[in-house]
């Protein structure tokens, strides 16, 4: 018998399976020749197998840096089912008494144990680093390697410390694996264990079954959720929010719109986790609403979904994140929600961190954003991130490709960004280029006496929107690249180079517009809301005629999404009114009854059948919040200090009273706008409002000029609203 056969052999007898995938077996001949070995291999290629075989079919323990408790206990019970005997991997981690370290000590010093996984932090005590020195060892695996560079999505200091440590405590072979890493990550791993020599085993990252898509972050956010959750019943899928907090009001939510699902963060009793994670691992619960503390080496392999609520930190997480649907090659609907307003929270997280940190964390944030707003294809660019080339021009399964923007001829744009980077020295971020081809006089551009340079000004016929365009898709073309070592700067490219001596042609499609708007934006396709257009019209035409009559303007009425949501769910009653985003009873009473009337009569004539199951019903604390804000206010507690006491910034405070005052109930907030205004600007104000036929913020501060922060607009117009519509 051939030694391929010997390895298939111990493969079906270990772990049941016929074959190997991918590159699986040439990296397992290498590891177990004794070489250092890198593999570089997308969620659900199998990785584990790398390490796991070898380590039951060479002598000693293998050991295992692995940085999730979780994940730690995933993966043994899963060895120990592949085998007779318990004793085979063990684990030594914060959660072990001393009891249990000394059973796992008996286990390895025996013999029996041939994988041990440790944490990193659990593997720089000095009584496990005398320990495994008199053992042998077979390998050592560090999981999840992505963790060693602070350009990783995951940095963790003591990651840094495992070569030394390996080095104390014997050589053997070592084998590094992550699901996701740049070319820059992938130098920092081998540099950082000493394994530049290794031999690298990369797998493409294209994941051909899954389908990206990003849509506009709204205020019916959580009614577009419940709605593909429920057009997908019974599927699996993960939801992931940036905070805690956001990961608690949203299970509730779910929970109360018949939806079986879970929380999970890091903030929870490990107990509670464990039972949620193996809560949807057994399908007692469809959905999972987590931080990212959830999913490293999650094995479930029919994820049918993963949501992003919240734009992620970085293209690394993304990609590991969405990589966690349809690992069976079955449907995976990767859906993210983006919205500029989510940017600008986290870069206010990173205040407070070294400098170094900030510029890194603003240059993967910049990364996602052009991710997120670009209009090219969504494989391509994830692809070009990892330094992958994809050649087709239509993936077939993102939301850009599955709707095409046009395209425009930009071979002299492009002519003028390389020239523009050539004459800044090849030494500039984005950002820079873009202000020299304005022409604006930035503080950076004139100290760099850019402003005085021949192409300074030279794209002033274009907007920022469109260069951002150009440059991204210049970077995909290969005519320039971005020195990731020095935080983006670009350079030129030999292919641009020649571009500049023999332009062809080169099309670019515009980016997305995703500018916040105080105005919901219906989104289409996918499992979008289906409005009725014809409805949505007559009563937009109801509400111009009412606010005629009435002399306010429509959106004091019922704003667009309040009427979005009427031609979609047909409410013919006041209780059904009262449950459309926007609407309180106070509301409904004041101008309903019209409204019903007329949907009710589109009703009957149309003969349609209503949705009434899809009315997103509200968790009560949500309700208690707002009650307690309405006492205090009452009460005459300075606002500033209100969001204080609430856990909320000032903006956050201003989200629920706008909610308050715009589903009709009537606040006072003239003690605190008297304490901080003078009363001819807020007269000022509340004129604009008046006349207006628009309520959005920054048409507001376009209009009223630079005299007034976005925070004095927000307080006047909450104060108009108040006074007029209610």
């Amino acid at each position: 018998m051939g030694k391929s056969d010997e390895l298939t052999r111990c493969l079906k007898t270990y772990f049941g399976f016929d074959s190997f995938k991918g590159s699986q077996e040439d990296i397992i001949r290498n590891v177990m020749a004794g070489k250092d070995t890198f593999v570089l291999m997308p969620t659900g290629g199998g990785k584990s197998l790398c390490y796991q075989l070898p380590s039951l079919l060479m002598k000693g323990t293998a050991v295992v840096v692995s940085p999730l408790i979780a994940l730690m206990k995933n993966q043994v019970d899963a060895m120990r089912n592949f085998s007779d005997e318990d004793g085979v991997a063990h684990f030594i981690n914060s959660s072990l008494n001393k009891a249990a370290i000394d059973q796992v000590k008996g286990d390895i010093l025996s013999g029996k144990t041939k994988l041990l996984y440790v944490a990193p932090e659990s593997l720089t005590k000095e009584e496990n680093v005398e320990f495994l020195k008199q053992i042998p060892i077979s390998l050592f695996a560090v999981d999840e390697a992505h963790c060693i560079s602070e350009w990783g999505h995951d940095f963790r200091p003591e990651y840094r410390r495992i070569r030394p440590l390996i080095n104390e405590i014997g050589r053997a072979p070592i084998i590094a694996l992550t699901a996701t890493a740049t070319p820059k990550v992938q130098h920092d791993i081998q540099k950082n264990l000493g394994m530049s020599e290794a031999t690298v085993f990369k797998s493409s990252f294209n994941r051909p079954n899954l389908y990206y898509e990003v849509r506009p972050k709204t205020t019916n956010i959580d009614r577009e959720i419940i709605k593909y959750i429920k057009t997908n019943l019974g599927k699996s899928g993960i939801i992931y929010c940036l905070s805690r907090k956001k990961v608690e009001e949203l299970a509730a939510t779910l929970q109360v719109n018949g939806i079986k699902v879970l929380a999970y963060h890091a903030g929870m009793d490990s107990a509670v986790r464990t039972e949620n994670q193996d809560a949807f691992l057994m399908e007692k619960i469809d959905v999972i609403v987590a931080t990212i503390a959830f999913g490293m080496g999650i094995d479930k392999p029919d994820v049918r979904f993963v949501i992003h609520y919240d734009i992620p930190k970085s293209l690394e997480g993304y990609y590991q994140e969405t990589g966690r649907a349809g690992r069976d090659d079955g449907e995976g609907h990767c859906i993210t929600f983006y919205s500029n307003k989510d940017l600008q929270k986290l870069e206010k997280f990173m205040q407070g961190k070294p400098v170094a940190e900030q510029e890194i964390g603003k240059e993967l944030l910049l990364e996602t954003a052009a991710y997120a707003e670009s209009s090219v294809c969504r494989r391509k660019l994830l692809l070009h991130y990892f330094g992958e080339v994809y050649t087709q021009d239509n993936c077939g399964s993102c939301d850009n490709c599955s709707n095409p923007k046009k395209q425009v001829e930009a071979k002299d744009l492009l002519c003028a960004v390389l020239e523009t980077v050539i004459a800044l020295k090849e030494k500039f971020k984005t950002d820079h280029i873009i202000d020299v081809l304005l022409g604006k006089e930035t503080s950076e551009v004139t100290s760099y006496q850019h402003d005085e340079l021949d192409v300074f000004g030279s794209g002033t016929d274009e907007d920022e929107k469109t260069w951002n365009s150009v440059i991204r898709q210049a970077l995909i073309s290969r005519f320039l690249d971005k020195d990731i070592e020095n935080y983006g700067l670009l350079k030129i490219t030999t292919s641009g180079r020649e571009f500049l001596k023999n332009p062809i042609s080169f099309k670019v499609v515009e980016d997305s517009d995703f500018e916040d708007t105080d105005e919901e934006v219906p989104v289409r396709g996918g499992a979008a809301c289906a409005v009725d257009p014809g409805l949505y019209s007559m009563l937009k035409d109801l509400r111009k005629r009412v606010s005629k009559k009435l002399n306010l303007p429509p959106y004091v009425i019922f704003q667009d999404p309040s009427l979005e949501a009427m031609a979609t769910t047909y409410p013919i009653n006041m209780e059904e009114l009262q449950n459309i985003p926007g609407v309180g009873a106070g509301k409904a009473k004041r101008y309903g009854e019209e409204f019903l009337s007329l949907i009710k009569k589109h009703v009957e004539e149309n003969e349609i059948e209503r949705p009434e199951d899809l009315r997103v019903r509200t968790v009560a604390n949500k309700s208690k919040m707002k009650v307690s804000i309405i006492q205090s206010i009452d009460r005459k507690i300075a606002l500033d200090d209100l969001a204080l006491t609430k856990g909320l910034d000032f903006g956050e405070l201003l989200d629920e009273i706008e909610a308050i005052v715009y589903s009709g109930t009537k606040i006072n907030i003239d003690y605190f706008l008297n304490e901080i205004m003078d009363y001819d600007h807020i007269d000022e104000i509340m004129e604009y409002f008046k006349d207006s036929s628009t309520d959005s913020i920054q048409e507001a501060i376009d209009e009223l000029g630079g005299d007034f922060t976005e925070e004095e607009v927000r307080l006047l117009r909450i104060k108009f609203i108040s006074e007029m519509g209610n």
